[in-house]
């Protein structure tokens, strides 16, 4: 492997197509990503061997070297020899923390391929399975690595029959997620397999792998493997048969180039014209077309200013060119282009189709923008969908009320970094309300708080609940303060293949009229209603389903206002609105367009849905987590009673082994000190996972009590509103 100091290197490779690998490296959290990525990039010379597993080199900030946990995705460029050629290979190093699988969501977007790292002893774990469906989702392909099987040797005392008996078993499970979530077309093709060399078994913080064309090569056998381990020799053979060489060799034999995989994932990832010029420039990651950027990670950098990081589908980079932001409908100019080495930003002058590249220049872009070479007509990329969305909150004020302005614009910095993050301030009580994934995700939130120099309170985790109707009422009228337009609104439980259709991105507010409708028909829905749909916020459907009404569309986006704030806020306790689907079945409005504006037209469409909400036997859901425990069979008896102490309902458990894995159903609400309180019943043997499963009803008799609750802490009475407060006298 040819060692390399210089960013011309990588600039070089950047035009080859065939020699560029954009690969990604997932995993379940602790499965050992970080450390293997700490191997590939000392072999292209930027961090010593030796402290190669020590240094964490993509966990650079503070707080990811104090837990040893990956929160930001990074990126890396290196090359690699194989065959005498060589290869650029752009990689990112995910976190494996639930709490951050948007962060993976994100990264997939800009990737082709990923190495899914597994760990030999903990097997398939929840977040493997997340991470592997994420990425077969996105149409990028996998390959295998078994981490950590000195522990099968030196921990488990496993013999070589029991151990290839152990990846047989892995494997299996492995391709059968595969069957599971990849499409159809490429599930087959994308099966892993020991004999084609798409599986490797290895110990990256050993630095040694194998996988049998490495095997064939080196003349290397398992048997060499338990001959080091027992003298004591691991790094002869970390020598003879390094994990960089075996990873990197499986990643350029096994996964596409920007070329093949863009032809595979355009047309799932982007539903525009694939005969137009851009589409055919995508399909070919065409240098010379018309540049197509997708930004998958901004960070706001107080000298540069933003940058936006993202994938080059076509066309090339350069500074001073003209872009087009597609969904904020705005033009930008390229100021700078660079790609990363780690921590490093390294400027270059241009970066072609088929590589990772970051730009600055774009102020006011977010994540998932699409961008698109001015003048040129396009669509964007279809919607980033996040597996999980924000569950829990915490009020946050600085201790000292002068650092209020610098809070705010920390917020809205950190918001705009991690999307996944919400930020809402509370009006009547001044509170700063900040939603995240878990826990974790909201301690990096305080922690970023406190690197910007802010001393900050913050309240105990509250749980973000969700408002549905479970019946249809209405029509209720509603008439504007002027009393000369007025609104006959009906809601009703939106079904739940409505719902997952949304969810899925199946059904959106971009989408073409026609084909929503088509959709909507195939799911029950009547033609009328199907074709006129005004606007679609979260799983939360608006309908017009009036007739001949006269300036129903001048008044559309006034209309689309009150919705939003009834979804946002819901009619019991302020929470949002999941599961409404609201028609206005008849309306009249006044011809002079001056009686008419948002102040009369707002009320009233928003009272009559608020009414009509509380009419429709109103419910509350809550965030539920799927909770997976695997403890030795002596701990299953504490594991179980604290699961179940906390509402949680055991679905299965299996063992395997002498393990047992426990299988559970865990509301957010009762999860808030999990881990402390399952280490002490198990005495630190219990290896558990959660992630957001669904939200499904409280239980009846909480109910009462959350409402009051919430109410309470919003600063409103604890009573919820009566249909009559909000219905015309």
């Amino acid at each position: 492997m040819r060692r390399y100091k210089h960013v011309a290197d990588v600039q070089k490779l950047m035009w080859e197509p065939e020699h560029i690998r954009n690969i990604g490296i997932v995993a379940h959290v602790d499965h050992g990503k970080t450390t293997l990525t700490d191997s590939l990039v000392a072999a292209s010379g930027i961090i010593s061997f030796e402290l190669a597993g020590d240094q964490l080199f993509t966990d650079f900030l503070d707080i990811e070297q104090q837990r040893g946990i990956t929160v930001q995705t990074s990126a890396v460029s290196l090359s690699h020899t194989f065959d005498g050629q060589e290869y650029l290979i752009n990689l990112l190093d995910t976190p494996g923390h639930v709490d951050f699988s948007g962060d993976v969501t994100r990264a997939l977007r800009a990737i082709d391929g990923v190495v899914v790292v597994m760990d030999a002893v903990e097997g398939v774990m929840p977040q493997t399975e997340t991470v592997l469906r994420q990425a077969l989702s996105e149409r990028v392909r996998p390959v295998l690595f078994i981490n950590k099987v000195d522990r099968l040797i030196s921990e488990l005392k496993l013999t070589p029959e029991a151990m290839q008996a152990r990846f047989v078993k892995l494997i299996t499970k492995f391709n059968e997620l595969i069957r599971r979530y990849a499409h159809p077309d490429v599930a087959e093709k994308w099966l892993v397999s020991v004999e084609a060399g798409s599986v490797a078994f290895g110990s990256a913080k050993e630095k040694w792998a194998l996988s049998i064309p490495q095997m064939r090569k080196k003349n290397i056998s398992f048997k060499d493997i338990f001959n080091a381990y027992q003298s004591g020799n691991q790094a002869e053979l970390a020598k003879k048969s390094p994990v960089y060489e075996v990873i990197l060799d499986m990643v350029i034999r096994h996964l596409p180039n920007p070329k093949e995989a863009q032809a595979s994932r355009i047309p799932v990832i982007w539903k525009g014209d694939l005969n137009s010029e851009l589409g055919r420039d995508m399909l070919s990651a065409n240098p010379n077309g018309k540049i197509c950027m997708v930004i998958t990670d901004i960070v706001v950098d107080e000298q540069a200013g933003v940058i936006s990081t993202g994938r080059v589908f076509s066309g090339t980079l350069e500074k001073g060119k003209t872009v087009r932001l597609v969904g904020l409908g705005q033009e930008a100019r390229i100021q700078q282009v660079n790609v990363y080495m780690g921590p490093d930003r390294v400027m270059v002058d241009k970066v072609p189709a088929g590589n990772i590249a970051a730009i600055i220049g774009m102020k006011d872009a977010i994540v998932g923008e699409t961008l698109i070479e001015a003048g040129i007509e396009g669509k964007g990329f279809e919607e980033l969908r996040y597996i999980s969305e924000p569950v829990v909150t915490v009020a946050v004020e600085p201790k000292n009320f002068q650092d209020l302005p610098k809070l705010v614009n920390e917020l809205k910095k950190i918001s705009r970094e991690d999307p996944n993050v919400k930020v809402k301030i509370n009006e009547e009580t001044g509170e700063y309300l900040v939603s995240g994934m878990g826990e974790v995700h909201l301690e990096i939130v305080e922690y970023k708080l406190k690197q910007a120099g802010l001393e900050v309170k913050t309240s105990e985790p509250i749980v973000v609940y969700r408002e549905t109707p479970t019946k249809r009422a209405g029509p209720v009228e509603g008439k504007s303060p002027n009393r000369h337009n007025r609104f006959m609104i009906v809601v009703e439980p939106l079904e739940p293949q409505v719902i997952k259709a949304i969810e899925e991105g199946k059904i959106n507010d971009k989408q073409e009229r026609k084909e929503r409708a088509n959709l909507l028909r195939e799911l029950g829905w009547e033609t009328h209603e199907a074709r006129n749909i005004v606007t679609i916020i979260g799983p939360n459907v608006l309908v017009d389903a009036t007739k001949g009404v006269q300036y129903m569309n001048e008044v559309e986006d006034y209309i689309i206002e009150a919705f939003k704030e009834v979804v946002e806020e819901g009619p019991i306790m302020r929470e949002p609105m999941r599961g409404l689907k609201a028609m206005i079945v008849d309306a009249s409005l006044h011809e002079d367009s001056v009686h008419r504006g948002p102040a009369q037209i707002i009320p009233a469409v928003r009272r009559p849905i608020q009414a009509a909400v509380l009419l429709a036997e109103p419910t509350l859901l809550e965030p539920l987590l799927k909770l997976e425990v695997r403890v030795p069979q002596e701990f299953m008896g504490g594991a179980t009673k604290v699961i179940q102490g906390r509402r949680g309902k055991i679905l299965s458990m299996e063992a395997e082994e002498d393990i047992t894995i426990i299988k559970a159903s865990l509301p957010v609400a009762n999860s808030f000190g999990l881990a402390a309180e399952l280490r002490s019943e198990t005495e630190g043997r219990a290896i558990w996972a959660t992630e957001f499963d669904r939200f499904e009803a409280a239980p009846k008799e909480l109910q009462e009590q959350i409402i009051r609750e919430t109410r309470k802490r919003k600063g409103l009475k604890p009573e919820p509103p009566k249909p009559e407060e909000f219905m015309e006298k």
